[in-house]
């Protein structure tokens, strides 16, 4: 691992923190008070879902609760990891199903849970939970040296994320059995790279293999897996990424896949559990090979795709979101998404499945886990978002703090305090778009990383400004998108929302935990007549990628194009209008930041 976490040193500040507070007060924060999936969980001695959901769950609401110093919410953490410690066999299973079960009990929850221990002992210390992780994958290896327990469904094709807990551990316990388990799990495990060629062609047919949330982890897999099996990294993660941007990516930096892989085409549907999922994919590459391009894809995710398919309190979201998405209306007929329903693009509770209530929780607070990584030589500052870290180096108190609005602007001010004399090295990260740098208002080198390795005394600040145009990127088919630094822009609707109250199957939707529709009246078949934009900065509101209020907007002119709904559809835009010549004179309108407005067209022709 080229680079490590801080952890509890980053203190979230500014905007990234107030976007922390909406998830603690939204959704993900009170799961365990109003779904039953977490509240009665069979983890905790219920009688709900007892595999991935309480996991997942916890995955986001630790560091959440940390990040944030929440007395209430560290409380409530804590009360479910001692649960789930609690029920712990004596052999050192650790999952909710009897002995007679364990065979049938797919192997990924087991994963999933060594995975959120590990997480919550960086967090707490916690030799309890230490104990459990190493007594719980032990006892998972012995059994699947056995022959009790095989591989299967999702542990099949999700088998590298075992190796998370089991790095954890080896790092600490140098024990041979970890390594034979790593083995063990690559000889189960399915070999993602035979299955390339069914990326090319999206097919309406659902398949572990073509799995959006298999293949976004997935990417990951040899830098998680190299070391424990003493094989030598081969950057094989840019070679995956690459052929399916190729084949299936979008203009927000994700792939399509709902829930399985779906072409190129901008109507279709990204599953939320892929975009949080790939975040941590980018971050897990950052941090372990230091390569740039990983945390400048990150971004784009995490201010683009993200934000975008959450609503603006966090107490609903979508199950897919399109790039070009007109109307969230349920299909009246058959679904337009090759493997999910007619209410995945819906905002709400649960739409179509709850893998994503439970999971969406993790995209915040593990992106603030990454603002500050420790090097050999002293503090990397790989995302320029408002945050401070509180550390020691060589022994002295020292604290760096980002002050900054970034992505909605384009500066940052850095301050170092060292309570005492100390020399080290702080690594600062340039964005791949920025085509100027300037440090303290002396353009220097546009390069991956700016480095300062000098004596830090007192207080000292130094001042980063990127510099870049608004401009446009190509699109299949002829279309184009709009970026603005890491943001993407969109022609935003006017959204009415028809909200849903009601129960199904036990699981009780009301406000504000309940399910929207979401319509316009706006017209929407629009083309960029001209490609000069003028920056808007705004103060914007108490929501950082608000759909009512945005902070920064493009302003520029489009044109009416010609432009038919899709074959059988009535609420869903064509993937490219019929002709790119305008049909009226040209008219002044706003581009915004994609996360924030709900419904939206991002890729659009420009006028012939």
């Amino acid at each position: 691992m080229k680079y490590k976490l801080f952890n509890n040193k980053i203190k979230p500040t500014g905007w990234l923190r107030r976007q922390l507070e909406l998830e603690a007060t939204g959704l993900a924060g009170n799961l365990d008070k109003i779904w039953p999936d977490i509240k009665d969980s069979a983890w905790i001695g219920g009688g709900a879902e007892g595999w991935e959901r309480v996991p997942y769950w916890l995955d986001g609401f630790i560091p959440l609760a940390y990040l944030l110093e929440d007395e209430d919410m560290i409380a409530r953490a804590d009360k479910y990891i001692n649960a789930i410690i609690s029920r712990q066999q004596a052999d050192g299973w650790i999952c909710p199903c009897s002995r007679e079960e364990r065979p049938r009990y797919d192997a990924w929850s087991c994963f999933l849970i060594g995975k959120v221990l590990a997480l919550y002992c960086d967090f707490t210390g916690s030799k309890n939970a230490e104990k459990a992780l190493y007594t719980s994958l032990k006892c998972l290896y012995e059994l699947m040296k056995k022959g009790t327990i095989e591989l299967f469904e999702w542990g099949k094709f999700r088998w590298f994320e075992c190796f998370i807990p089991l790095k954890w551990l080896y790092d600490r316990q140098k024990e041979e059995w970890i390594i034979s388990f790593a083995k063990l799990l690559r000889q189960q495990g399915a070999d993602y790279p035979s299955y390339a060629e069914t990326w090319k062609r999206p097919l309406n047919k659902w398949t572990f293999h073509t799995h959006i949330v298999n293949l976004c982890m997935m990417i990951k897999y040899e830098a998680l897996t190299s070391e424990l099996l003493g094989e030598k990294y081969t950057n094989l993660p840019e070679k995956l990424w690459q052929m399916l941007d190729e084949t299936n990516g979008t203009a927000v930096g994700t792939f399509t896949g709902d829930e399985c892989l779906s072409g190129r085409a901008n109507n279709q549907g990204t599953e939320l559990c892929a975009v949080v999922e790939l975040m941590y994919t980018c971050e897990v590459l950052f941090a372990a090979t230091g390569d740039a391009v990983w945390a400048d894809r990150l971004e784009k995710l995490a201010f683009n795709a993200l934000p975008a398919t959450i609503s603006d309190d966090m107490w609903t979201h979508q199950y897919d979101q399109q790039v070009n998405q007109i109307a969230c209306e349920k299909f009246p007929g058959r679904s337009l998404f090759r493997t999910n329903d007619s209410e995945a693009h819906l905002f709400g509770l649960e739409p179509h499945f709850g893998c994503c209530t439970a999971n969406h929780g993790q995209g915040w607070p593990k992106l603030a886990m990454n603002v500050f990584l420790e090097t050999d030589k002293g503090v990397l500052c790989g995302l320029m978002l408002p945050s401070r870290l509180e550390t020691e180096i060589k022994g002295v108190k020292v604290s760096l703090e980002t002050v900054t609005e970034y992505p909605f602007r384009n500066t940052c001010k850095y301050v170092v305090t060292a309570a005492t004399p100390v020399d080290f090295e702080l690594k600062i990260r340039i964005p791949a778009w920025a085509q100027a740098v300037k440090i303290d208002g002396k353009q220097v080198e546009s390069t991956e990383f700016y480095c300062i390795d000098k004596v830090w005394e007192g207080c000292e600040e130094i001042t980063l400004e990127l510099v870049r145009t608004p401009h446009i990127v190509d699109r299949p088919l002829g279309l184009k998108a709009v970026e603005y630094g890491p943001l993407v822009f969109a022609l935003p609707l006017t959204v009415d929302y028809k909200m849903h109250e009601y129960e199904r199957k036990g699981v009780v939707r009301k406000f504000p935990y309940c399910d929207y529709e979401l319509s316009t009246k706006d017209e929407w078949r629009y083309g960029l007549a001209d490609c000069d934009f003028t920056v808007v900065e705004r103060e914007g509101d108490s929501v950082p990628f608000s759909s009512v209020n945005p902070r920064i907007a493009l302003k520029t002119r489009l044109a009416r194009v010609e432009w038919d709904y899709a074959d059988g559809f009535d609420t869903v835009s064509d993937w490219t209008p019929v002709s790119s010549v305008a049909l009226a004179p040209a008219e002044d309108k706003e581009l915004v930041p994609y996360g924030g407005a709900k419904l939206r067209i991002t890729e659009m022709p420009v006028i012939e």
